[in-house]
């Protein structure tokens, strides 16, 4: 969501995005409309009544993506038995996300979103290093409601598959006892 422009110490105009992370949880998930490798669009309805991992990265079978994606491969079995689907985004086309997803035996859908809409709605664009904007390393937790839960704003990718689980059974553990 486009909060304001503003002009650069260089003049020139930057757009500035709400980051969600920065909107206390719990919140509803943005809907969102993209294909997945086999060119089907996905939409936030399709996982209705569904616990969603829904994480963010910025380009295929780059060393940290990669990562964590094979982190999130190897929770998978666990975050399943959880009711969790897990779902990845990057702005890559289908064709890249196929060969990504066949190269590290990914067991989860991506989602090529290269207009960057899904992307920006989330709060998933903005500042990185040395002032370059991309896609950030963004993972969100979605309730079968369709809340977002929980953000995580900054993610590290070793070991990330075991911090999704933990926060998982802890909602689960919360959501319960409501």
């Amino acid at each position: 969501m486009l909060i304001e422009e503003r002009l650069s110490s260089k003049g020139v105009q930057r757009r500035v995005y709400w980051e969600y992370m920065m909107i206390p949880t719990p919140y509803p998930a943005p809907d969102f409309s993209v294909a997945n490798i086999d060119g089907a669009v996905r939409t936030l309805a399709d996982y209705s009544g569904k616990w969603v991992v829904l994480y963010f990265y910025p380009k295929d079978d780059t060393p940290g993506c990669t990562i964590e994606a094979c982190s999130l491969r190897d929770a998978r079995d666990d975050i399943a038995a959880l009711g969790a689907e897990v779902i990845g985004v990057s702005a890559d086309d289908i064709s890249s996300h196929d060969k990504f997803k066949a190269k590290h035996s990914l067991n989860f859908t991506l989602l090529s979103d290269p207009d960057l809409t899904m992307i920006r709605t989330y709060g998933a664009w903005g500042a990185k290093q040395f002032g370059r904007e991309g896609i950030l390393r963004r993972t969100f937790i979605i309730n079968p409601s369709g809340t977002v839960v929980k953000v995580f704003g900054r993610v590290t990718p070793l070991g990330h598959g075991e911090q999704v689980i933990a926060e998982l059974k802890k909602q689960q553990a919360f959501s319960e006892d409501a």
